[in-house]
C-alpha cells in the first residue's frame, strides 16, 4: 500500500482516496506530527482541485489525526503529553474486554487472519520498515475489535489507534518494544483457544507495556518536506 506518483490518472482521485493515502502515510510515520499539509502542495501532488483536497483534510480532522488551524492551514496532529496518557489509558480500559469478547466469537478464519497480520508485521520489521510494522500492529488491534462484533467500540478503538500512531511517532523511545511480538503471538493463541480470561489479561499487559515504552517529554517540532515525504515514498 504505497502512494502513487502524480500522473494523468491522478485526476480521478477522490477526496476519500486522498484521505486514505494521507492517513496511511501518517500511520506509517512517513508524515511526522506537525507536518504542514498545504492545500496547494497536495493539489499539485495529487493532480486534483483544492476543493477536493480540502474535503479530504476535513475528513481527517474529524478522525483527529490532523488539525485545521484558523488562518494557518492543516497540520498532522501533535498530541500533548496529557493526551498521550489519556489515549493509552482509554485503550487499557476498552481493549482488554474487547479481546475477551473476540476470544468468545473467534472462528478459525479469524485466527488465520490474525496470523497473517503477524507474518506481514515480521516481514516489515525484517525489511527495516518500522512505520509499516507499526501500522500493521494497529490493524491487528482493529481486527480483534472486529472479531469481537462490537462495532461501536471498534469505531472508538479506531480513533484511539490513529491517535496512538501519532503519539508513538512523537514519544516512542524504546526501540526494543517494537520487536516484542510475543505479546501478539500469545494473544492469537488465547483467542484461538477461545480463552476469554487469558485474552483479556494478555491485552491488558500488552497495552500497559506499550504505554510504559513512551518517553513522555516535550519534543521539538519536526520539520518535513511534504513533497519529498509523499513522492519520495512513491518512487520506492
Amino acid at each position: 500500500m504505497t502512494l502513487n506518483a502524480p500522473n494523468t490518472g491522478k485526476a480521478n482521485m477522490t477526496a476519500e482516496s486522498i484521505a486514505s493515502a494521507l492517513s496511511l502515510a501518517i500511520h506509517e510515520h512517513r508524515l511526522a506530527p506537525g507536518t504542514k499539509l498545504g492545500e496547494d502542495d497536495l493539489s499539485d501532488i495529487y493532480g486534483v482541485s483544492r476543493t477536493t483536497v480540502r474535503t479530504a483534510l476535513l475528513s481527517l480532522s474529524h478522525q483527529q489525526i490532523i488539525e485545521i488551524k484558523r488562518n494557518r492551514g492543516a497540520f498532522v496532529a501533535q498530541p500533548s503529553l496529557i493526551e498521550a496518557h489519556e489515549v493509552f489509558e482509554a485503550r487499557e480500559l476498552l481493549e482488554p474486554r474487547t479481546a475477551r469478547s473476540a476470544a468468545l466469537h473467534a472462528t478459525p478464519d479469524d485466527v488465520a487472519l490474525l496470523k497473517d497480520h503477524i507474518t506481514q508485521e515480521h516481514a516489515a520489521l525484517d525489511a527495516g520498515d518500522r512505520g509499516r510494522a507499526l501500522y500493521l500492529s494497529g490493524k491487528f488491534h482493529l481486527e480483534i475489535a472486529r472479531i469481537a462484533k462490537q462495532q461501536t467500540v471498534a469505531d472508538m478503538i479506531n480513533v484511539l489507534i490513529a491517535r496512538s500512531s501519532l503519539i508513538i511517532a512523537l514519544y516512542w523511545r524504546r526501540e526494543s518494544a517494537l520487536c516484542e511480538s510475543q505479546a501478539h503471538h500469545a494473544l492469537i493463541k488465547a483467542i484461538g483457544e477461545n480463552d476469554g480470561t487469558r485474552s483479556e489479561e494478555l491485552m491488558q499487559s500488552h497495552l500497559v507495556d506499550l504505554h510504559s515504552a513512551l518517553n513522555l517529554h516535550e519534543l521539538p517540532p519536526v520539520e518535513q518536506n511534504l513533497r519529498a515525504m509523499l513522492l519520495g515514498d512513491a518512487q520506492r
